[in-house]
């Protein structure tokens, strides 16, 4: 196809009639699809609704260390939903501590934590003239609404398909002690799907921060997360650290949320034996324990890591084609084009493509006005501001498959009509 940037003015301006055209057809049609969050659709959350049925008529509600889940106790997890998440994450049960169903809220506690009380005997950031959070971006927006509410001063470093630029982290953390944190999504990135590289993890697990209580937040949301049978591997962190002797350096987070129930999965967190025994003590006064029933349920139903891997398979048959839809139309409509860039993620939840300068809010506008509601641009970015008003997530996992076909057919004809009035703008 010929690059709209090589069109003359003339064909620009013809082309922009008939895509004007096409696209009251598209209005016509009368769209209503929500591609704006990574919802799991009903048929995923139909997968686990025997789930339900395990602790249904049992008697049984002892753990194997003989615990009654419906009691007090185990403020931690019980012994065998903390080797599950153990298991998924690869790090070891006794540095795990087992949640409610968001990992999200883990991290927030951290944070605010960390606000009020400091961590292993720091000054709290709260009463700190200046703190500051390395945010790579694009990224995921619920991460950076926590750092903002809490008024951390955001930065935001750039990504690529290795991971965040390891050269501005190592600058800002290993020199700037008000440097506590970074956000991190270290497989299928969000929204991306980039899965750090080796040499990137490498280069985490040997910083030498400037603060003491710096800490990467390890949101490891999409480890077992893969569409097709060879996924992508990422290189376990904290056995990394601990050859550098930073075993304080990491928080690592996982849950259930697209594996499960949404909204009723179990979530967990890793961490060192230092931090783990903070975080405990400060747990145990914000609270007695989380849902043991569900953490048992949880387990009886799957088993063991094993069995949640296999599990995921019917998820990524269920997905794959969604994904797949995307692609090969963004592949057959804008390939050869020049208006615009998309990943080809190996899982995960997202898409991430990139337009032309300028035109990413007006991209969003117009698939809304036509019945598809994305991701508002900007949203992958701290303080909602991507400085070129090019990124645009795209969620293709609730809609059908056949929604998301005509969802990405709209899209690339909003992308078009955009491209085509920016450029004619510059003629």
């Amino acid at each position: 196809m010929t690059s709209y940037k090589k069109m003359t003015k003339e064909e620009l301006t013809e082309l922009s009639k008939q895509l004007n055209k096409e696209y009251s057809e598209a209005k016509a049609k009368g769209l209503t699809l929500d591609m704006s969050r990574g919802k799991p659709a009903a048929i995923q959350l139909d997968l686990s609704d025997r789930l339900l049925d395990v602790m249904t008529g049992t008697s049984d509600f002892k753990t194997e260390n003989g615990m009654d889940v419906r009691n007090y106790g185990a403020l931690d997890g019980i012994p065998e939903a903390k080797k599950l998440l153990a298991d998924l994450m690869q790090v070891d049960a006794a540095n795990v501590f087992v949640g409610g169903n968001s990992s999200l809220n883990l991290m927030y506690i951290l944070v605010s934590n960390a606000m009020s009380l400091g961590i292993l005997g720091n000054t709290p950031w709260g009463k700190l003239e200046k703190v500051k959070f390395l945010c790579p971006a694009p990224g995921y927006d619920r991460h950076f609404a926590i750092t903002e509410l809490f008024g951390i001063e955001m930065i935001t470093i750039p990504m690529s398909e290795e991971g965040p630029d390891m050269d501005m982290v190592e600058q800002y953390v290993n020199h700037d002690e008000t440097i506590k944190g970074i956000w991190c999504v270290p497989k299928y990135s969000n929204p991306q799907g980039y899965t750090y590289s080796d040499g990137t993890v490498k280069r985490f697990a040997a910083l030498k921060p400037a603060a003491k209580d710096f800490r990467i937040f390890w949101d490891n949301a999409y480890a077992i997360h893969d569409l097709y049978d060879k996924g992508d591997n990422l290189l376990e962190i904290f056995a990394e650290c601990k050859k550098n002797g930073n075993e304080n350096l990491v928080y690592e987070f996982c849950s259930t949320s697209k594996i499960t129930f949404a909204g009723a999965g179990i979530a967990g967190m890793a961490a060192s034996e230092e931090n783990m025994a903070e975080i405990k003590k400060i747990m145990g006064i914000q609270t007695i324990g989380y849902d043991k029933i569900n953490q048992l349920a949880h387990v009886r139903y799957f088993k063991d890591a094993a069995g949640v891997c296999e599990y995921m398979k019917k998820h990524a048959d269920m997905l794959r084609p969604k994904f797949e839809a995307v692609l090969n139309t963004f592949e057959r409509e804008l390939s050869g084009l020049e208006i615009g860039e998309w990943t080809k993620p190996n899982g995960g939840y997202f898409i991430s493509f990139e337009s032309l300068e300028g035109c990413a809010k007006a991209i969003v506008a117009k698939c809304k006005e036509a019945g598809v509601t994305l991701t508002g641009a900007g949203a992958t970015y701290p303080y909602k501001n991507d400085p070129k008003d090019s990124n645009i997530r795209i969620a293709p996992s609730f809609p059908t498959e056949e929604e998301m076909k005509l969802a990405a057919e709209l899209f690339v004809l909003c992308v078009k009509l955009v491209s085509v009035e920016k450029l004619l703008e510059n003629c």
